[in-house]
């Protein structure tokens, strides 16, 4: 992670791409010199002159006029422009491959407020650029590498109106092969959905109705105004969690700003959050009780990374599954994956990575596959949910100052909390360790995020007690460290 040396308006420089506040940290020049440093890496990795980039932006306001100043900053820079407009980040991945572009670039802050934006780019094969590739984008950036062109060089814009429809398209087409769609379209499920007015309103109303679900959609325009905080927390999502019970719907869905990430309700209108997402995502899909889905193919592999709840484990072990770990990061998932040729992978903030629709974190994945999981066990989400191992899991943040990152990772390192402690240095520290209570067991990871200029402490226990007492003798130790 890097940022600039301001905490007001810090530029996030990582393998989650560039972000900063718009006007502040993210200007006109930031933004034309980020783009100059992708191409610039494009024409020396694949040696092309005029690459293909597939742009969209997430729907936030005003990004649609950075998305301008990128598409003429790439068009500046030789490149054949396909602009989606607002569209999801997974959207663009599918878009990517079904274009055969050499990459492509989204306009998205992600769960940032919505004074924050940001550039995204996807590589060809329609995912996150690996850590190092990442790093050597920012170096050229660092140092002003570019790829502009003279004016007689210049390259095109053009517009693609049906993004949407085809990335539901593929979801759907991915679900054919691991459950009966015409089950799912007979039971009518009672849906709502909150949007955030903003990228996810126009692929996820084409896919639930194309699964004949009843709809109502929250916050359904193109707007660009957030109606709360973005990030899909229960403390955001009130209004939702009550249109749900009022309304005696199945099931209710929360997407953030570019749709990668989803929140789940269950009937009742209870806050099942985003830990449960991707554990319902690969119970859907691998099978429930050992009893795994036919065409879901012969993997049996799943990636999660450091800071997601150990109910992936637990699920996984029942269905004959192995889980593998990687450092946070979509980036960092996706290089799992591929390496262990996972079924499935995701984190816990609700993100689904689905191979067979895309090697993005994406929503509509994480939509599809639920409806299918209550429409084959027949049962309502709270006794899926209730079926499951649970565990509490709490998340803090503290804010960067200097030199507090080494502080903080070494007096976390050396924290003791009883025998056997297993030590993960892959991404900050992650501890694993016997619960206080003696019962069961916890974890610790705290490592410096790759978005937001903080510290992120997240501990998971048995009870909420003893999650407590693991992250507030942490933040004791670091806060005094």
């Amino acid at each position: 992670m890097a940022s600039s040396p301001s905490n007001q308006a810090p530029l996030m420089l990582s393998v989650s791409g560039c972000r900063g506040i718009v006007g502040a940290s993210l200007t006109p020049d930031v933004i034309c010199r980020f783009v100059g440093a992708m191409v610039s890496w494009l024409r020396e990795e694949q040696r092309i002159d005029r690459p293909v980039v597939v742009l969209g932006c997430d729907g936030r306001k005003g990004g649609d006029v950075l998305r301008g100043l990128v598409g003429s900053a790439l068009a500046a820079a030789g490149c054949r422009v396909i602009d989606l407009g607002t569209a999801m980040t997974p959207t663009i991945g599918v878009m990517v491959v079904h274009h055969r572009a050499s990459a492509g670039l989204t306009l998205t802050a992600s769960h940032n407020p919505a004074e924050w934006n940001g550039m995204k780019i996807i590589s060809a094969e329609g995912a996150a650029p690996d850590a190092p590739t990442a790093s050597r984008i920012i170096e050229r950036f660092k140092r002003d590498q570019h790829g502009f062109v003279p004016a007689d060089r210049f390259g095109s814009i053009e517009r693609d109106a049906v993004a949407a429809k085809g990335h539901a398209d593929r979801v759907l087409a991915a679900l054919a092969k691991v459950a009966d769609i015409e089950t799912i379209r007979a039971r009518r499920f009672k849906v709502v959905l909150d949007s955030l007015n903003a990228s996810g309103v126009e692929g996820a109303r084409l896919l639930l109705n194309s699964l004949n679900c009843e709809l109502t959609h929250l916050h359904d325009s193109n707007s660009g105004v957030f109606p709360h905080p973005a990030e899909p927390t229960r403390e955001n999502l009130v209004s939702l969690s009550a249109e749900v019970a009022q309304r005696g719907s199945d099931v209710g869905f929360a997407q953030d700003p570019d749709a990668d990430r989803l929140a789940v309700f269950d009937e009742g209108g209870r806050y099942i959050g985003e830990e449960y997402t991707l554990v319902l995502g690969a119970m859907a899909l691998l099978g429930n009780n050992g009893a795994p889905s036919a065409s879901a193919g012969p993997s049996r592999d799943l990636v999660a990374n450091l800071s997601t709840s150990r109910m992936i484990d637990d699920v996984a072990r029942r269905m004959g599954a192995t889980v593998h770990r990687s450092a946070v990061g979509e980036a960092n998932v996706v290089s799992a994956m591929k390496r262990v040729g996972a079924v499935m992978g995701g984190e816990g903030n609700g993100g689904v990575i689905w191979p067979e629709v895309t090697l993005i974190r994406d929503s509509l994945s994480a939509m599809a596959l639920t409806l299918a999981l209550l429409a084959r066990e027949r049962k309502p989400l709270s006794a899926i949910v209730a079926s499951t191992p649970s565990y509490a899991i709490e998340k803090r943040k503290i804010e960067l100052r200097p030199g507090l990152i080494e502080r903080a990772l070494a007096a976390a390192e050396g924290a003791h909390f009883g025998n056997g402690v297993r030590i993960d240095k892959q991404d900050g520290v992650r501890l694993d360790f016997p619960a206080p209570s003696g019962k069961g067991s916890a974890w610790l990871h705290v490592r410096a995020s790759n978005t937001e200029p903080i510290l992120r402490l997240i501990a998971e226990a048995p009870s909420s007690a003893e999650t407590k007492l693991i992250l507030d003798r942490a933040d004791g130790l670091i806060q005094s460290a």
